[in-house]
């Protein structure tokens, strides 16, 4: 029984798995990143694919998106390797790495931060299509808008501060103030050596190359008519800077061309990320 209303997931999340699924579906392959267990989950009407935001217009987004993704699944299996055992997900959302990659996941303890009511709704829905939630996979409920703490959540949920964990958080932090992340940044700082942070971050909008601006702009306009305006961007110093003051020991900026370079590099069909837009930093302790 929950003790939250059950709420549907919001436009961001919908439109990242919409996304995944759309990259293995129309682009040519190999394809960076493959991820259709979303789709089944948001379960979209037919015409999902001629929807706005699916246009040929966003493509370089998508790329973004399964860029970002797969840097972030290489790094957890390459730490998994080296023997850390916790991975947490900051605003989870549609995140399916537990269903996917479920034989790397289950050697791990996999924890999903995301507010109650859409969390609910993943959680029901895995059931409903029968994933069900292995043993290895913890939900964890925060409801940030009443000020609940996720640290304090995450480690009723059984988190393990004294031994290592990657912590991957993409796609929030423009949500949150300056403030907000230099707290979660402090927090993360705190786990035990070995310990990697991966945080994306939004340049500043002037920043973005300008066949790509418009589309920026207009994700602003969206998310501000959604009641949840970008609040933060960065230049990658100022990322950096932050990081290496919230006590990190060692922190690295991924541009969006070292990550074009990295995936995209063989691809002929013109598919890549944006450069100087949503970029990755990656912290260790």
């Amino acid at each position: 029984m929950h003790d939250q209303p059950v709420a549907v997931p919001d436009n961001t999340a919908v439109r990242t798995a919409l996304w995944r699924a759309l990259h293995v579906e129309v682009d040519s392959p190999p394809h960076v990143f493959e991820d259709e267990v979303g789709l089944k989950l948001v379960a979209p009407d037919e015409g999902w694919r001629d929807r706005s935001d699916m246009s040929p217009f966003t493509r370089p987004f998508r790329a973004s998106i399964v860029a970002r993704a797969r840097f972030v699944e290489d790094l957890v299996v390459e730490q998994a390797a080296h023997g850390v055992g916790q991975y947490v997900i900051l605003g989870a959302g549609l995140d399916t790495f537990a269903q996917r990659r479920s034989e790397l996941a289950s050697r791990l303890i996999v924890f999903e931060i995301d507010q109650p009511g859409p969390q609910a709704w993943k959680r029901q829905r895995l059931i409903d299509l029968g994933f069900g939630i292995p043993s290895f996979l913890r939900f964890v409920p925060v409801n940030f808008e009443a000020g609940d703490t996720w640290w304090e959540r995450l480690e009723a949920a059984g988190f393990d501060s004294s031994q290592p964990a990657i912590v991957a958080s993409t796609g929030v932090s423009m949500y949150l103030t300056k403030d907000a992340i230099a707290t979660t940044l402090r927090q993360v700082a705190a786990i035990a050596a070995g310990s990697t942070l991966v945080m994306s971050f939004m340049l500043p909008i002037e920043l973005v190359e300008p066949e790509v601006r418009l589309g920026v702009e207009r994700a602003a306009e969206g998310a501000r008519a959604n009641g949840t305006p970008f609040i933060s961007f960065f230049t990658p110093d100022e990322m950096l800077e932050l990081a290496h003051n919230a006590g990190f020991r060692e922190v690295h900026h991924v541009s969006a061309a070292m990550l074009t370079q990295r995936y995209f590099a063989e691809r002929t069909d013109g598919l890549r990320p944006p450069n100087n837009s949503e970029e990755l930093l990656v912290a260790t302790t």
